[in-house]
């Protein structure tokens, strides 16, 4: 009789998972000590690197926000990830040739959809004071040669803020993290591994997590072998891609750290989740 019932639970749950999954949705499982990580904010469901992605990616529970920062003309922590507005915005030209407040006047939303024109470009001071504490911060810093003291302006910004657990920075340019690293060796870095860098030497592995917590990779220029090479070395490994459908499977069987998603792959933090098709 026991059997019988139990039997007949587990049907009703399959069904229930079932009806909870449809809609053109599937059901899926991941382990929930892999972190999630909103790429550009929930970048799938709203402008990416606006406000409205962030707030989308909190309510999805996400792990952690991913944001990409640039200096305006006078010197202000702008988040986008183009060195131009020209994609995201209503404007055109460079970041660095703009005030804060002339980037401000440009719609960073309506290119996204109508439900979100009228959106504004924001700063990392700005993101810091509406999502610190709510969730973690994974920022980039986008070719941070070309804005001459930006490290020093991050790390003045963050030592305004007494934790920093939920914080990541992290680039392509080793040597800027090196620098963060130096001037806020409390403060955890990543080093972003090109695809045509994807054979990283041990030599290099060796340099790189000496200071780099994470050594993060596109997830199809990776393999189990490389990140169990930086796990031997004390390194965590994040991957991220925007064209390989097998990124969630992928991320599994190669035993990483985390994944870096815009959440179309990977909207909830729980064991089961809903991938949209």
């Amino acid at each position: 009789m026991k059997k019988h019932n139990l039997f007949y639970m587990a049907i009703v749950g399959a069904c229930m998972l079932l009806l909870f999954g449809y809609n053109d949705q599937t059901i899926r499982v991941h382990s929930p000590n892999m972190v999630s990580v909103a790429h550009r904010g929930a970048s799938s469901f709203a402008p990416e690197n606006t406000r409205s992605a962030f707030q989308k990616a909190v309510e999805l529970r996400a792990d952690y926000l991913e944001c990409d920062v640039h200096l305006s003309k006078d010197g202000e922590l702008v988040i986008m990830h183009d060195e131009k507005i020209d994609r995201t915005t209503n404007g055109s030209g460079y970041i660095k040739d703009y005030t804060l407040a002339e980037l401000k006047e440009f719609d960073a939303g309506g290119s996204f959809g109508d439900a979100f024109r009228g959106e504004s470009i924001i700063t990392l001071n700005e993101l810091l004071e509406e999502f610190y504490g709510q969730i973690g911060l994974l920022i980039e810093l986008k070719n941070p040669q070309l804005y001459t003291g930006i490290e020093e302006k991050i790390v003045a910004l963050l030592k305004e803020y007494n934790d920093f657990s939920s914080i990541i920075i992290q680039s392509f340019d080793a040597e800027s993290m090196r620098k963060i690293h130096t001037l806020l060796p409390e403060i955890e870095v990543g080093i972003l591994i090109r695809p045509s860098e994807s054979i990283v030497s041990a030599k290099r592995l060796d340099d790189l997590t000496s200071f780099a917590s994470y050594i993060n990779f596109n997830v199809s220029f990776v393999n189990k072998k490389m990140v169990k090479n930086v796990h031997k070395r004390g390194g965590k490994v994040f991957v991220w891609s925007k064209k390989d459908k097998m990124l969630v499977s992928k991320a599994h069987k190669f035993g990483v750290d985390g994944i870096i998603s815009d959440f179309s792959t990977w909207p909830t933090n729980e064991p089961i989740y809903l991938v949209q098709e």
